[in-house]
């Protein structure tokens, strides 16, 4: 670990015992700190409150309480609010990784990655970025999103809050374009495009750009096929 990397504590949940000691080992190896292991979802929460980690290792199909209302509990109102969550999946594009995207979880990975991968992708969702590519986070929407029922998705936020720019951006961050691509599109250096970014999250009450993302479709605000509303 170097010196100005900020330290980095991690839970790690998963049902399989061989899974959580793998993963642990890896962690440890490059400086981060596993400060508890969970076999279910309740166990998850729980040391998650008690131990306040930056990051979980969520796995999805577990006993007693799976890996999406896990994530729910964790990231609602009372859980830590920093704390991110990466859901581990056997399965590329789960159904049940949207669901636990539309909880609030910042990305997912699949249990075969690889020791250099998992440990980028804490630290990638530790400084707040999202793990997941926007055109992945676009698939996974266009093949589960449910857009007659926005309703369901946070009524509280308010679409008028946004300039015209920050609503064109939005859209076009949903269509799966990265911020260079932003950058080249709308003729803007690619700092202003995240100052745009970063503001968009702030005013809709969202962690990263995959909350946004999934944000813009359920709203319908871009309808699946990738067409603006």
């Amino acid at each position: 670990m170097t010196g100005d990397r900020p330290p980095l504590r991690a839970v790690i949940a998963d049902d399989q015992a061989l899974v959580r000691t793998g993963f642990k080992m890896i962690l440890a190896a490059d400086g981060i700190e596993v400060a508890a292991e969970a076999a279910d979802g309740a166990e998850a929460v729980a040391a998650v409150r008690r131990t306040r980690p930056d990051v979980v290792l969520m796995d999805i199909r577990m006993p007693v309480m799976d890996g999406i209302e896990a994530t729910r509990r964790i990231l609602g109102g009372d859980g830590p609010s920093e704390t991110r969550v990466i859901i581990l999946t056997t399965y590329d594009l789960d159904q049940y990784v949207y669901a636990a995207l539309t909880a609030g979880a910042s990305g997912f990975l699949l249990k075969d990655v690889t020791p250099e991968r998992l440990v980028s992708a804490l630290r990638m969702v530790q400084s707040g970025d999202a793990l997941l590519a926007p055109t992945i986070t676009r698939r996974l929407i266009e093949r589960f999103a449910v857009p007659e029922e926005p309703q369901t998705v946070a009524p509280h936020r308010d679409l008028s809050g946004l300039t015209p720019r920050e609503l064109e951006v939005l859209r076009l961050l949903a269509t799966g374009l990265s911020n260079a691509e932003l950058a080249s599109r709308l003729f803007l250096s690619p700092t202003t495009v995240k100052s745009h970014v970063g503001r968009i999250l702030s005013k809709l009450d969202l962690r990263d750009r995959v909350q946004a993302v999934v944000f813009a479709y359920e709203t319908g605000l871009i309808a699946p096929g990738g067409g603006a509303q």
